[in-house]
């Protein structure tokens, strides 16, 4: 009797675990795990290789077909995003993307790089001929019909490179809403910052992700929430992780039988005001506030912080975090416009930031591709021309006389009006009395009056006394040309 009872046991746990791989395959997932730590010409960075491999073995968990990619010279690291890219194209529309990259990554001139291995510049102007542009990446895997792409960035560490020494602190910010749909970055610390390497094999980003992520049925955005906190604890303050998100339907690493059978729902973005949090917070103990606060991670939630707790132990702090975010939101608007007056604000506000002297630089760039336009144009705009001499209407344009015209008209006398009679109605004259033609040049007849004949126009005659030149000139009007 208990054969059917095990049976039925066995075919619902069958089922359950049908559903959550039927719910992988359908989504498709896959991933790029790239661990730079062997670098050529600066110190290795150990954790790197162990985030990375750390990394590769928790999506394997969650379903991801892992491509690892350590170590990567520049164009090793391209090749390896090409065949990713052709490996996402494959999987079609419902395809997740994730790469996960642990290594060095520098912003110059408002732009995020990898760096590979074996980069080695002597100036900024090399790192965008040596390493990987992050906006690269990016739109290779933004122009592939995906449902979703994931990068996260273990990036953020500090500068290495003697010769950089005017780059900008840790990563420029990156607006996924400025792309395609669908898109979902986050930075192992806040834009402009410096993260930590830690005392453990792993980093303090990479050690919070593989612990809050491996949480059932617990969405990206929660899960990155989560992240935050337990970085900005174990960093006492020093790190805040950061993302940006476009995406429309929920994603979670791993999902119960409930979570695998639950189809993504639409996602709605809600945008709270500062009132909206000054609301919130208002009564609470500042260590909840703070924790509140560090979880959303916007503006408008750590302005409220600081007015309502100003003076409470992590007042400073969060002043700190809301300056430093309005510096990198400034940063990045000057960039993205990206003409003198943009940068020409930035410096008005920020013109002792670490960004500064790229602002500066930028801005004559600027300047200089202006000018050179305008150069380039100036001749053209500046040299003489016959334009204002050329002829605009025919009587104005200089012309060779053209031949009169030779009438042939009947000998007879046109006969005069009488005085005591009538004047007679006007009409036309016959087609055989005015036959109009050209002819060699030569003088009109004697006993045509002076104007009545204009050179290139038509010839109209007046039938009958004082109103024989209106009527002619009627007649001559009908004929297509000007009369007196």
């Amino acid at each position: 009797m208990r054969r059917p009872v095990y049976r039925d046991l066995l075919f619902a746990t069958g089922l359950m675990l049908l559903q959550v791989a039927t719910c992988y395959a359908a989504e498709s997932r896959v991933a790029l795990v790239i661990g730079q730590s062997a670098y050529h010409t600066v110190p290795a960075l150990p954790n790197a290789a162990n985030d990375a491999k750390a990394m590769a073995e928790l999506l394997g968990r969650a379903g991801f077909e892992v491509t690892a990619a350590p170590d990567q010279s520049q164009n090793d690291m391209r090749q390896a995003i090409s065949d990713f890219a052709a490996k996402v194209a494959a999987r079609g529309p419902d395809a997740i993307a994730l790469v996960f990259y642990a290594g060095h990554g520098l912003q110059i001139d408002g732009e995020n790089y990898l760096v590979p291995v074996d980069v080695d510049p002597k100036r900024e102007a090399d790192i965008p001929l040596q390493a990987v542009r992050l906006n690269d990446l990016m739109n290779t895997l933004g122009a592939l019909p995906t449902r979703m792409r994931i990068f996260m960035l273990d990036a953020c560490r500090n500068n290495p490179f003697p010769a950089l020494n005017q780059a900008g602190h840790g990563l420029a910010m990156v607006d996924t809403r400025a792309g395609a749909s669908g898109a979902f970055i986050s930075f192992s610390t806040s834009p402009g910052a410096e993260a930590e390497d830690g005392s453990g094999a792993d980093s303090p980003y990479t050690t919070a992700v593989l612990s809050v992520a491996r949480e059932p049925n617990l969405t990206i955005e929660e899960a990155f929430k989560r992240v935050r906190v337990a970085v900005n604890k174990a960093t006492d303050g020093r790190q805040i992780p950061w993302e940006s998100s476009s995406l429309t339907s929920d994603f979670k690493f791993f999902a119960d039988d409930k979570g695998a059978a639950t189809a993504p729902k639409p996602k709605a973005t809600m945008v709270r005001s500062t009132d909206d949090w000054r609301g919130d917070l208002r009564g609470k103990e500042p260590k909840v506030a703070y924790e509140l606060v560090i979880a959303d991670d916007e503006v408008e939630a750590y302005q409220a912080f600081v007015e309502l707790f100003a003076q409470s132990p992590f007042g400073p702090r969060v002043r700190l975090l809301l300056e430093r975010r309005r510096l990198m939101l400034a940063w990045n608007n000057a960039v993205a416009i990206n003409t003198a007056a943009s940068f020409d604000a930035f410096l008005a506000n920020y013109a002792d930031s670490d960004l500064a002297a790229t602002a500066r630089k930028m801005r004559e760039r600027v300047r200089n591709r202006s000018f050179g336009a305008v150069a380039a144009i100036a001749p053209a705009l500046l040299a003489p021309t016959n334009v204002a001499l050329a002829p605009t209407c025919p009587c104005s344009a200089p012309t060779t006389p053209a031949p009169p015209l030779k009438k042939k008209v009947d000998a007879t006398p046109v006969p005069t009006r009488q005085a005591d009679k009538p004047p007679r109605k006007r009409r036309p004259p016959p087609d055989d009395d005015v036959v109009v033609e050209r002819g060699p040049p030569g003088p009109p007849p004697a006993y045509l009056p002076p104007g009545a004949v204009m050179e290139g126009m038509g010839v109209g005659i007046g039938l009958g006394g004082g109103f024989g030149g209106r009527g002619g000139g009627m007649g001559g009007g009908m004929g297509g040309g000007y009369r007196r």
